[in-house]
């Protein structure tokens, strides 16, 4: 299973991804981390991240980039209308649904393409960049998205991950991702029943601003509150660089660079690399940029303090950003343990200087500004697989507006807020209406926060009316999910109902009294008997067998009555905004496999073209190089001409032909060239062959003669085995003798009769017949038997022993009790105890 954090960024993309040692931030195919948001379309293929974009001025009309902020959104939302400034594709308003359309002529056909749509190509690209870091399938995936996004926006993301073939785990908030992956590693957060820790995260990137107020305790962060601009970033700050040369440009060389959008684009793209040098110098720097509009040179000079001067609405609204952020904390600046930054654009210094007055600490670069988001989506979906085994962390994030619900009972209409602002999520809440009959509820967003259409969804509750016309009770459950998704999870309705059940009676147990007469007898006729214990008592078997075939009356049942309480489920119709119906859905992701599959071949078809323009000036010039040797004056001349008529095929006829041409093409032209390159691998490596299988033969005949020499160390071998390798000896020197005096007379341009291959070939079917026979293991010789010991037997060296003690304690030397000549053998105990007697008289 795939672990996979992608950060989803209005300018760039990053992927990171979980392995054994860690997190880890992948590269694409360029080997560059940062991916662009850039979908462009081609006549034949689609070209997305770094391609799209380095092609971008050339393919103007036909390059996607900065839509993301067009995802969810009507054409008449005032902020389409205002990103429209900044886009030169084509751009309309679907007359059925108001949506937004990209158009694009592409495979011979005008195409509409929804902003949903071209986010899902945005992440099919990068879900092929991750499974070739991974070289695995990737599925499950977390991906970002900025706070301020709202239900319909973030049910277009789960759609357009949908239609790329993506599960997504959960969608994360930007900056709750930077938070995971700045507390996760942290060993020194206090205990839960300790005051937690408060962070601010600030992350400022190419379109929006955000600050988040966390807190952290052991295993545990807790998003407190969430302040945004949607737009407010580095964008806004290239901008108004490229504003201040474009009027100085106006004024010095009478352009007007607002006409043309390839001359903003242009100059938008060199003023952000003058915004990086302005962060590092404080001196005055050059802009310079030839052949710029109308065939005209320009110049211009910027300084930092120009740069701050200009940016002044840009800086206010960035404190006030902050500012908000601090007061609904209701955090001191005294509570604040850190502030971290993320984003590129947090590295402008009037940024940082802003952030320093507004929460009196110094910002610190802890994270990576460009890769903490996607590190942290990776991070949490590790903690959501079953995969990897993560440190506990729980994650409790929180949604930036306030949700409302709205109903009607009649002429009445109802509204609450069931969901606050900074709700933590996930969560859920039950609420209970009492309507006759089917409901509807209507959810919005409340607040001054949201200025788009507020509308989420509306939910119908089927409700069957009750014959007296009286109001049910209804429960629905309410909830927003991982993802900050809005849903009715479900709804219900409790009934009464009265039963009749058979319950078993209860009967009183008749006790019969005790006879007197019978317990005096058993105590007066009490009797001593032995009873073998072994045997069964007949008597009580018999008894307990009749007690057993006495039937039992069966119970007597009656009949109660009984109140029940049913939980019945209400269907619930949804109609939500944003979210594509299933058969949609389907229809969509069939066009993107579509697509994939049309890249697919376009990309072989460029492969096998390219291979036949490589293999062209590849082959050209080793003909009159390192193969010149190994082909005829003229052969040379012939196929010279025939690789000059390919390549001018290519750039004519053969510019957009099918990819089977392209491989007959290669082939044939490979017919002639591959034989040169093998004669030369023949010519080259034949002495080697030679040599490696004389050698081989060499070694064999010397273990033969050792043999017959008398070698103690072959004497083992067997003899008529060891004659038949002799014999393919003597064989192989013949092929190899004949061999070497064929290749040795044979002209550098004809093919050999005998390859290289073969010399190999006849050294391993000798050495797996003659190895087993000329390294045969020598028998191991197993050394002599010891000879047999005697065992001594107990009784005699208990009688010599007795022996020994008489003659001790006797002071006699006689040798009685034993073999006559024998010599007494001394008892080491007896000696030791004589000793001591010894002493002891002493």
């Amino acid at each position: 299973m795939s672990v996979v954090g992608i950060d989803f960024g209005n300018e760039n993309c990053y992927i990171s991804v979980a392995r054994a040692g860690g997190i880890e931030s992948i590269a694409n195919d360029y080997s560059m981390r940062d991916t662009p948001s850039y979908v462009a379309f081609g006549d034949k293929q689609r070209l997305m991240g770094v391609a799209a974009k380095s092609q971008h001025l050339t393919n103007l009309k036909k390059t996607f980039f900065g839509f993301k902020p067009l995802i969810g959104r009507k054409f008449k939302d005032p902020i389409v209308q205002n990103e429209l400034k900044r886009i030169p594709y084509p751009v309309s308003e679907d007359p059925e649904t108001g949506n937004v359309l990209l158009h694009v002529d592409y495979l011979g056909k005008s195409h509409s393409f929804t902003p949903k749509q071209v986010t899902s190509m945005l992440f099919t690209k990068l879900k092929h960049t991750a499974e070739a870091a991974l070289n695995t399938k990737v599925k499950d995936v977390v991906i970002s998205v900025p706070t301020y996004y709202t239900d319909c926006e973030r049910r277009c993301i789960l759609d357009a991950a949908n239609m790329a073939d993506l599960n997504v785990l959960k969608l994360m908030n930007d900056t709750t991702a930077t938070a995971l992956a700045y507390g996760i590693y942290k060993q020194d957060l206090p205990p839960p029943e300790e005051k937690a820790r408060n962070v601010i995260f600030v992350d400022v990137g190419h379109r929006g601003a955000q600050a988040a107020a966390c807190s952290f305790n052991k295993g545990k962060l807790s998003m407190v509150c969430n302040t945004f601009d949607a737009n407010l970033g580095g964008r806004n700050l290239n901008e108004n660089i490229a504003r201040y040369f474009a009027d100085g440009f106006k004024k010095s060389y009478k352009i007007d660079v607002y006409s043309s959008p390839k001359a903003m684009i242009k100059l938008i793209t060199e003023v952000e690399k003058l915004k990086k040098q302005m962060s590092a110098n404080t001196n005055k720097l050059p802009l310079n940029i030839e052949c710029f509009m109308d065939d005209k040179d320009v110049k211009g000079y910027i300084d930092r303090t120009t740069f701050e001067e200009i940016s002044q609405v840009e800086i206010s609204r960035m404190e006030k950003i902050l500012t908000d952020c601090l007061a609904q904390s209701k955090w001191k600046k005294e509570d604040i343990y850190s502030v971290e930054i993320v984003g590129g654009s947090t590295r402008v210094p009037f940024v940082k200087t802003a952030m320093e007055r507004v929460f009196g600490k110094v910002p610190n670069t802890t994270l990576n500004a460009d890769e903490a988001v996607s590190r942290g989506c990776a991070l949490q979906c590790a903690i959501l697989s079953p995969t990897f085994k993560v440190r506990e962390f729980s994650v409790l994030d929180s949604q930036p507006y306030p949700i409302l619900l709205k109903w009607q009972t009649g002429a009445d209409i109802g509204e609450m807020e069931v969901f606050s602002k900074f709700q933590s999520i996930p969560f859920s809440k039950m609420l209970t209406f009492w309507q006759p009959d089917n409901f509807k509820l209507v959810v919005e967003y409340a607040g001054k926060d949201v200025t788009m259409n507020p509308h989420i969804g509306e939910f119908e509750i089927s409700v069957t009316p009750k014959p007296d016309g009286s109001n049910t009770k209804v429960k629905v459950k309410a909830r927003i999910n991982l993802n900050g998704i809005f849903a009715i999870v479900s709804a219900t309705k409790s009934e009464k109902h009265e039963i009749e059940e058979e319950v078993q009676m209860e009967v009183e147990e008749e006790k019969k009294p005790a006879s007197a007469n019978s317990g005096d007898k058993a105590t007066n006729n009490t009797t001593s008997e032995d009873v073998n214990m072994d045997e069964p008592n007949e008597k009580a078997t018999t008894e307990d067998k009749k007690d057993e075939k006495t039937p039992t009356s069966p119970p007597k049942m009656e009949k109660q009555k009984k109140i029940i309480t049913k939980i019945i489920d209400l269907p619930v119709c949804s109609r939500v905004v944003g979210s594509l119906t299933d058969e949609g859905l389907t229809n969509l992701s069939g066009i993107e496999r579509n697509f994939v599959k049309q890249d697919q071949m376009e990309s072989d078809r460029l492969t096998y073209k390219n291979a036949v323009e490589e293999y062209v000036y590849d082959i050209r010039s080793k003909i009159h190089g390192d193969l010149s040797e190994f082909i005829t004056d003229e052969d040379r001349g012939k196929y010279s001409n025939e690789l000059e008529d390919s390549e001018n095929w290519l750039y004519e006829d053969g510019e957009d032909v099918e990819k089977k041409v392209y491989v007959e093409k290669l082939n044939h032209l490979q017919v002639v060239g591959e034989a040169l390159k093998r004669r030369k691998y023949e010519f080259d490596q034949r002495p080697h062959a030679f040599n490696t299988l004389g050698h081989c033969l060499n070694m064999a005949t010397k273990v033969i003669d050792a043999f017959r020499s008398g070698d103690e160390k072959y004497n083992h071998l067997d003899t008529e085995a060891v004659n038949k390798v002799n014999n393919m000896i003597i064989e192989k020197n013949k092929w190899l003798s004949s061999s070497i005096h064929t290749l040795k007379d044979l002209d550098k341009t004809s093919d050999p009769s005998i390859l290289v291959s073969y010399f190999y070939e006849e050294k391993k079917n000798f050495e797996a017949f003659a190895h087993p026979i000329l390294h045969k293991a020598k028998p191991k010789v197993e050394p002599p038997p010891p000879p047999p010991t005697t065992q001594p037997n107990p009784e005699d060296d208990k009688t010599k022993n007795n022996a020994a003690d008489n003659n001790t304690e006797g002071g006699d030397n006689s040798t009685s009790g034993m073999g006559e000549g024998a010599p007494p053998k001394p008892n080491k105990k007896n000696v030791g105890e004589e000793a001591a007697q010894t002493m002891a008289v002493d």
